[in-house]
Protein backbone atom coordinates (compact mmCIF):
# COMPACT_ATOMS: atom_id res chain seq x y z
CA UNK A 1 0.00 0.00 0.00
CA UNK A 2 1.54 3.68 -0.90
CA UNK A 3 1.87 6.01 1.01
CA UNK A 4 -1.20 8.26 -0.88
CA UNK A 5 -3.32 4.77 -0.67
CA UNK A 6 -2.86 5.60 3.18
CA UNK A 7 -3.64 9.61 3.29
CA UNK A 8 -6.55 8.99 1.26
CA UNK A 9 -7.88 6.20 4.03
CA UNK A 10 -7.15 8.61 6.38
CA UNK A 11 -9.16 11.15 4.96
CA UNK A 12 -12.22 8.55 4.28
CA UNK A 13 -12.02 7.44 8.05
CA UNK A 14 -11.57 11.35 9.25
CA UNK A 15 -14.82 12.27 6.74
CA UNK A 16 -16.89 9.68 8.12
CA UNK A 17 -15.73 10.45 12.02
CA UNK A 18 -17.07 14.04 10.82
CA UNK A 19 -20.30 12.87 9.50
CA UNK A 20 -20.96 9.97 12.39
CA UNK A 21 -20.76 13.26 14.69
CA UNK A 22 -22.72 15.37 13.06
CA UNK A 23 -25.26 12.78 12.75
CA UNK A 24 -24.92 12.12 16.90
CA UNK A 25 -25.53 16.37 17.03
CA UNK A 26 -28.31 16.53 14.47
CA UNK A 27 -30.16 13.90 16.82
CA UNK A 28 -29.33 15.60 19.76
CA UNK A 29 -30.66 18.69 18.29
CA UNK A 30 -33.74 16.82 17.41
CA UNK A 31 -34.59 15.78 21.13
CA UNK A 32 -36.24 18.33 23.56
CA UNK A 33 -34.66 18.16 26.94
CA UNK A 34 -36.71 16.23 29.27
CA UNK A 35 -39.19 17.16 31.87
CA UNK A 36 -38.68 18.15 35.50
CA UNK A 37 -41.80 16.97 37.67
CA UNK A 38 -42.75 18.75 39.89
CA UNK A 39 -44.82 16.07 43.25
CA UNK A 40 -47.32 17.39 45.23
CA UNK A 41 -46.19 16.60 49.06
CA UNK A 42 -49.00 18.13 51.33
CA UNK A 43 -47.95 16.53 53.90
CA UNK A 44 -44.60 17.97 54.37
CA UNK A 45 -45.11 21.89 53.92
CA UNK A 46 -42.32 23.85 52.93
CA UNK A 47 -40.40 20.76 51.24
CA UNK A 48 -40.76 20.23 47.45
CA UNK A 49 -39.70 17.41 45.60
CA UNK A 50 -38.92 16.99 41.83
CA UNK A 51 -38.30 14.01 38.95
CA UNK A 52 -36.23 14.52 36.39
CA UNK A 53 -38.17 12.41 33.57
CA UNK A 54 -35.24 10.83 31.81
CA UNK A 55 -38.01 8.03 30.51
CA UNK A 56 -38.49 10.42 27.59
CA UNK A 57 -35.18 10.10 26.36
CA UNK A 58 -35.70 8.54 22.72
CA UNK A 59 -34.85 5.53 23.95
CA UNK A 60 -36.33 5.72 26.94
CA UNK A 61 -33.99 6.35 30.02
CA UNK A 62 -31.16 7.90 31.40
CA UNK A 63 -29.00 5.83 29.59
CA UNK A 64 -29.75 7.66 26.53
CA UNK A 65 -27.35 10.65 27.69
CA UNK A 66 -24.39 8.48 28.91
CA UNK A 67 -24.52 6.32 25.39
CA UNK A 68 -24.43 9.78 23.72
CA UNK A 69 -21.07 10.65 25.42
CA UNK A 70 -19.94 7.30 25.16
CA UNK A 71 -20.19 7.07 21.27
CA UNK A 72 -18.49 10.65 21.05
CA UNK A 73 -15.73 9.83 23.26
CA UNK A 74 -15.29 6.98 21.11
CA UNK A 75 -15.36 8.77 17.65
CA UNK A 76 -12.97 11.76 19.22
CA UNK A 77 -10.57 9.40 20.95
CA UNK A 78 -10.09 7.68 17.31
CA UNK A 79 -11.71 4.71 18.60
CA UNK A 80 -14.88 4.03 16.71
CA UNK A 81 -14.14 4.45 12.93
CA UNK A 82 -16.33 3.24 9.78
CA UNK A 83 -15.94 -0.39 10.33
CA UNK A 84 -15.97 -0.50 14.23
CA UNK A 85 -18.41 -3.23 15.44
CA UNK A 86 -19.74 -1.85 18.94
CA UNK A 87 -19.26 -4.02 21.91
CA UNK A 88 -20.93 -3.45 25.77
CA UNK A 89 -21.26 -4.79 29.10
CA UNK A 90 -24.38 -4.17 30.37
CA UNK A 91 -27.92 -4.57 32.52
CA UNK A 92 -29.60 -3.32 29.69
CA UNK A 93 -30.85 0.21 29.40
CA UNK A 94 -27.46 1.36 28.05
CA UNK A 95 -26.98 -1.57 25.37
CA UNK A 96 -30.59 -0.07 24.83
CA UNK A 97 -28.91 3.52 24.22
CA UNK A 98 -26.46 1.71 22.75
CA UNK A 99 -27.54 -0.30 19.88
CA UNK A 100 -29.97 3.21 18.94
CA UNK A 101 -27.05 5.05 18.34
CA UNK A 102 -24.96 2.63 16.59
CA UNK A 103 -27.89 1.95 13.94
CA UNK A 104 -28.17 5.70 13.42
CA UNK A 105 -23.94 5.03 12.05
CA UNK A 106 -24.46 1.61 10.79
CA UNK A 107 -22.31 0.01 13.24
CA UNK A 108 -22.79 -3.47 14.04
CA UNK A 109 -23.60 -3.67 18.04
CA UNK A 110 -23.66 -6.68 20.77
CA UNK A 111 -23.95 -6.27 24.02
CA UNK A 112 -23.30 -8.67 26.67
CA UNK A 113 -25.89 -8.88 28.99
CA UNK A 114 -27.00 -10.96 31.91
CA UNK A 115 -29.18 -13.91 31.37
CA UNK A 116 -31.70 -12.91 33.65
CA UNK A 117 -31.98 -9.03 32.00
CA UNK A 118 -36.25 -8.07 31.34
CA UNK A 119 -36.98 -9.34 27.49
CA UNK A 120 -38.52 -6.32 27.25
CA UNK A 121 -34.74 -4.77 26.91
CA UNK A 122 -33.63 -7.77 24.59
CA UNK A 123 -36.63 -7.14 22.17
CA UNK A 124 -35.59 -3.14 22.01
CA UNK A 125 -32.24 -3.84 21.51
CA UNK A 126 -32.65 -6.50 19.03
CA UNK A 127 -35.12 -4.07 17.15
CA UNK A 128 -32.67 -1.21 16.65
CA UNK A 129 -30.36 -3.94 14.88
CA UNK A 130 -28.40 -4.97 17.85
CA UNK A 131 -27.47 -8.63 18.76
CA UNK A 132 -27.23 -10.10 22.74
CA UNK A 133 -24.75 -12.09 24.19
CA UNK A 134 -25.80 -13.65 27.22
CA UNK A 135 -23.60 -15.04 30.18
CA UNK A 136 -24.96 -16.25 33.50
CA UNK A 137 -23.83 -14.02 36.28
CA UNK A 138 -23.45 -10.04 36.28
CA UNK A 139 -20.02 -10.43 37.39
CA UNK A 140 -18.86 -12.21 34.17
CA UNK A 141 -19.66 -9.37 31.48
CA UNK A 142 -16.66 -7.64 31.93
CA UNK A 143 -14.36 -10.82 30.99
CA UNK A 144 -16.62 -11.92 28.27
CA UNK A 145 -16.87 -8.35 26.33
CA UNK A 146 -13.82 -7.64 26.41
CA UNK A 147 -12.90 -11.18 25.17
CA UNK A 148 -15.84 -10.64 22.32
CA UNK A 149 -14.52 -7.47 21.20
CA UNK A 150 -11.17 -8.79 20.80
CA UNK A 151 -12.82 -11.93 19.04
CA UNK A 152 -14.33 -9.61 16.64
CA UNK A 153 -11.42 -7.10 16.31
CA UNK A 154 -14.38 -4.46 17.90
CA UNK A 155 -14.13 -1.68 20.63
CA UNK A 156 -15.36 -2.46 23.76
CA UNK A 157 -16.94 0.35 25.17
CA UNK A 158 -16.52 -0.28 28.84
CA UNK A 159 -19.14 1.74 30.78
CA UNK A 160 -17.97 1.19 34.02
CA UNK A 161 -14.87 2.46 33.47
CA UNK A 162 -15.12 5.75 30.67
CA UNK A 163 -18.83 7.09 31.92
CA UNK A 164 -17.21 9.77 34.62
CA UNK A 165 -14.53 11.05 32.00
CA UNK A 166 -17.17 10.88 28.75
CA UNK A 167 -19.42 13.50 29.89
CA UNK A 168 -18.51 17.03 30.27
CA UNK A 169 -19.80 17.80 33.84
CA UNK A 170 -19.09 21.57 33.53
CA UNK A 171 -22.01 21.62 31.78
CA UNK A 172 -22.67 21.75 27.84
CA UNK A 173 -26.17 20.23 28.06
CA UNK A 174 -25.19 17.67 30.83
CA UNK A 175 -28.23 16.21 33.23
CA UNK A 176 -26.74 18.50 36.29
CA UNK A 177 -26.47 21.76 34.39
CA UNK A 178 -30.31 20.83 33.05
CA UNK A 179 -31.49 20.26 36.66
CA UNK A 180 -30.28 23.42 38.05
CA UNK A 181 -31.43 25.37 34.51
CA UNK A 182 -35.21 24.05 35.07
CA UNK A 183 -35.28 24.64 38.90
CA UNK A 184 -33.63 28.12 38.76
CA UNK A 185 -38.05 29.66 39.27
CA UNK A 186 -38.90 27.21 41.98
CA UNK A 187 -39.63 28.71 45.42
CA UNK A 188 -36.31 26.43 46.17
CA UNK A 189 -34.15 26.88 43.17
CA UNK A 190 -30.96 25.59 44.61
CA UNK A 191 -31.84 21.91 45.70
CA UNK A 192 -30.90 20.74 49.67
CA UNK A 193 -30.21 17.53 47.92
CA UNK A 194 -29.96 15.91 44.51
CA UNK A 195 -30.48 11.82 45.42
CA UNK A 196 -29.53 9.99 42.23
CA UNK A 197 -28.38 5.75 41.92
CA UNK A 198 -25.35 4.47 40.35
CA UNK A 199 -24.41 2.16 37.98
CA UNK A 200 -21.44 2.89 36.69
CA UNK A 201 -21.34 5.90 38.35
CA UNK A 202 -21.42 8.26 35.81
CA UNK A 203 -24.45 10.43 37.00
CA UNK A 204 -23.04 10.87 40.25
CA UNK A 205 -19.79 11.68 38.79
CA UNK A 206 -21.56 14.26 36.78
CA UNK A 207 -23.85 15.85 39.12
CA UNK A 208 -21.15 15.91 41.73
CA UNK A 209 -18.67 17.74 39.91
CA UNK A 210 -21.10 19.88 38.51
CA UNK A 211 -21.97 20.97 41.80
CA UNK A 212 -18.51 21.68 43.20
CA UNK A 213 -17.83 23.76 40.23
CA UNK A 214 -20.57 25.81 40.49
CA UNK A 215 -19.83 26.64 44.36
CA UNK A 216 -23.16 25.29 44.91
CA UNK A 217 -24.57 24.09 48.54
CA UNK A 218 -26.96 20.74 47.29
CA UNK A 219 -25.55 17.90 48.76
CA UNK A 220 -25.57 14.63 46.74
CA UNK A 221 -27.20 11.15 48.27
CA UNK A 222 -26.46 7.88 46.77
CA UNK A 223 -29.71 5.70 46.51
CA UNK A 224 -28.39 2.08 46.50
CA UNK A 225 -29.81 -1.01 46.37
CA UNK A 226 -29.16 -3.37 49.87
CA UNK A 227 -27.18 -6.10 47.81
CA UNK A 228 -24.56 -3.01 46.00
CA UNK A 229 -21.32 -2.61 47.06
CA UNK A 230 -21.61 0.81 46.63
CA UNK A 231 -22.92 2.04 49.60
CA UNK A 232 -20.51 -0.64 51.57
CA UNK A 233 -17.93 1.18 49.58
CA UNK A 234 -18.71 4.30 51.23
CA UNK A 235 -18.53 3.39 54.71
CA UNK A 236 -15.32 1.00 53.93
CA UNK A 237 -13.11 2.37 51.56
CA UNK A 238 -11.37 -1.57 51.68
CA UNK A 239 -14.43 -3.17 50.71
CA UNK A 240 -14.49 -3.55 46.72
CA UNK A 241 -17.07 -6.31 46.07
CA UNK A 242 -19.24 -8.21 47.36
CA UNK A 243 -20.04 -12.03 46.98
CA UNK A 244 -23.87 -12.06 47.96
CA UNK A 245 -27.08 -12.48 46.01
CA UNK A 246 -27.45 -9.19 43.40
CA UNK A 247 -29.83 -7.22 43.04
CA UNK A 248 -33.14 -7.49 41.08
CA UNK A 249 -33.31 -3.75 40.50
CA UNK A 250 -31.53 -3.44 37.09
CA UNK A 251 -29.57 -0.41 36.09
CA UNK A 252 -28.08 0.59 39.65
CA UNK A 253 -26.34 -0.97 42.24
CA UNK A 254 -23.30 -3.75 41.49
CA UNK A 255 -20.82 -6.22 42.83
CA UNK A 256 -17.80 -4.52 42.75
CA UNK A 257 -16.46 -0.84 43.24
CA UNK A 258 -16.82 0.45 39.30
CA UNK A 259 -13.80 2.94 38.17
CA UNK A 260 -16.22 4.94 37.34
CA UNK A 261 -17.80 5.59 40.79
CA UNK A 262 -16.04 8.25 42.58
CA UNK A 263 -16.88 7.73 46.31
CA UNK A 264 -15.61 11.36 47.16
CA UNK A 265 -18.43 13.16 45.30
CA UNK A 266 -21.32 11.33 47.47
CA UNK A 267 -22.23 13.09 50.98
CA UNK A 268 -24.66 10.39 51.86
CA UNK A 269 -25.62 7.25 51.50
CA UNK A 270 -29.13 5.29 51.80
CA UNK A 271 -28.89 1.47 51.46
CA UNK A 272 -32.82 0.48 49.98
CA UNK A 273 -33.81 -2.97 50.21
CA UNK A 274 -35.07 -4.61 46.87
CA UNK A 275 -39.00 -4.98 47.87
CA UNK A 276 -39.07 -0.97 49.07
CA UNK A 277 -38.10 -0.16 45.71
CA UNK A 278 -40.52 -1.83 43.65
CA UNK A 279 -43.36 -0.66 45.94
CA UNK A 280 -42.13 3.10 45.86
CA UNK A 281 -42.32 2.68 42.01
CA UNK A 282 -45.98 0.95 42.37
CA UNK A 283 -46.92 4.16 44.23
CA UNK A 284 -45.40 6.73 42.40
CA UNK A 285 -46.64 5.77 39.29
CA UNK A 286 -49.63 5.86 40.78
CA UNK A 287 -49.68 9.23 41.63
CA UNK A 288 -47.72 10.59 38.43
CA UNK A 289 -50.22 8.41 36.35
CA UNK A 290 -46.93 7.18 34.52
CA UNK A 291 -44.79 4.30 34.99
CA UNK A 292 -42.19 3.92 36.95
CA UNK A 293 -38.50 1.30 36.60
CA UNK A 294 -37.68 0.15 39.74
CA UNK A 295 -34.77 2.01 40.16
CA UNK A 296 -36.69 5.73 40.57
CA UNK A 297 -38.39 3.23 43.06
CA UNK A 298 -35.24 3.22 45.12
CA UNK A 299 -34.78 6.93 44.72
CA UNK A 300 -37.88 7.94 46.11
CA UNK A 301 -37.53 5.81 48.80
CA UNK A 302 -34.01 7.53 49.91
CA UNK A 303 -35.76 10.56 49.14
CA UNK A 304 -38.28 10.08 51.18
CA UNK A 305 -36.22 9.41 54.34
CA UNK A 306 -34.34 12.73 53.77
CA UNK A 307 -37.25 14.41 53.42
CA UNK A 308 -39.26 13.09 56.77
CA UNK A 309 -36.00 14.38 58.58
CA UNK A 310 -35.85 17.65 57.22
CA UNK A 311 -39.97 17.93 58.03
CA UNK A 312 -39.39 16.51 61.77
CA UNK A 313 -36.17 18.82 61.75
CA UNK A 314 -38.33 22.08 60.81
CA UNK A 315 -36.23 22.52 57.46
CA UNK A 316 -37.33 23.67 54.41
CA UNK A 317 -36.31 23.54 50.74
CA UNK A 318 -36.33 21.35 47.53
CA UNK A 319 -35.35 17.35 46.85
CA UNK A 320 -34.98 16.43 43.24
CA UNK A 321 -34.22 13.10 42.56
CA UNK A 322 -34.46 10.88 39.06
CA UNK A 323 -37.35 8.77 37.11
CA UNK A 324 -34.85 6.53 35.33
CA UNK A 325 -37.02 4.56 32.66
CA UNK A 326 -40.13 3.45 32.39
CA UNK A 327 -42.52 0.36 34.36
CA UNK A 328 -43.03 -0.79 31.00
CA UNK A 329 -39.57 -2.61 30.64
CA UNK A 330 -40.26 -4.59 33.42
CA UNK A 331 -43.63 -6.28 32.39
CA UNK A 332 -42.42 -9.67 32.55
CA UNK A 333 -40.12 -9.58 35.63
CA UNK A 334 -41.53 -6.05 38.45
CA UNK A 335 -44.89 -5.95 37.04
CA UNK A 336 -45.62 -9.80 36.65
CA UNK A 337 -47.35 -11.23 40.01
CA UNK A 338 -46.09 -14.70 39.33
CA UNK A 339 -42.54 -13.63 38.94
CA UNK A 340 -42.80 -11.76 42.34
CA UNK A 341 -44.81 -14.52 44.01
CA UNK A 342 -42.12 -16.90 42.69
CA UNK A 343 -39.40 -15.10 44.34
CA UNK A 344 -41.31 -14.70 47.53
CA UNK A 345 -41.96 -10.74 47.18
CA UNK A 346 -44.39 -9.32 49.03
CA UNK A 347 -44.64 -5.73 48.66
CA UNK A 348 -48.27 -4.95 50.43
CA UNK A 349 -46.25 -3.48 53.51
CA UNK A 350 -44.20 -1.48 51.79
CA UNK A 351 -46.87 -0.06 49.87
CA UNK A 352 -48.15 0.75 52.44
CA UNK A 353 -45.40 2.50 54.05
CA UNK A 354 -45.01 4.85 51.07
CA UNK A 355 -48.73 5.28 51.01
CA UNK A 356 -48.31 6.97 54.67
CA UNK A 357 -44.44 9.13 53.59
CA UNK A 358 -47.08 10.99 51.09
CA UNK A 359 -50.25 11.01 53.50
CA UNK A 360 -48.45 11.98 56.93
CA UNK A 361 -44.71 12.84 55.60
CA UNK A 362 -43.19 10.12 58.12
CA UNK A 363 -40.18 8.24 57.23
CA UNK A 364 -41.57 4.52 55.39
CA UNK A 365 -38.86 2.88 57.08
CA UNK A 366 -40.48 4.51 60.35
CA UNK A 367 -44.03 2.59 59.30
CA UNK A 368 -42.34 -0.18 58.79
CA UNK A 369 -41.01 -0.94 62.39
CA UNK A 370 -44.24 0.16 63.19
Amino acid sequence: MTEDSDLQGTARARRWINDAIETIEADFNRSADTHLLRVPLPACLGIDLYLKDESTHPTGSLKHRLARSLFLYGLCSGRIGPDTTIVEASSGSTAVSEAYFAQLLGLPFVAVMPRATSAEKVVQITRYGGRCHFVETPCAVYAEAERLSAALGGHYMDQFTFAERATDWRGNNNIAESIFAQMALETHPVPAWVVVGAGTGGTSATIGRFIRYRRLTTRLCLADPEASVFHRHLADRSVRTTDGRPSIIEGIGRGRCEPSFLPELIDRAEAVPDRASLAAARVLSERLGRSCGGSTGTNLWAAARIIAGMAAAGKTGSVVTLLCDSGERYRSTHLDPRWLAERGLVLEPYIAAVEAFFERGVSPDAILVA
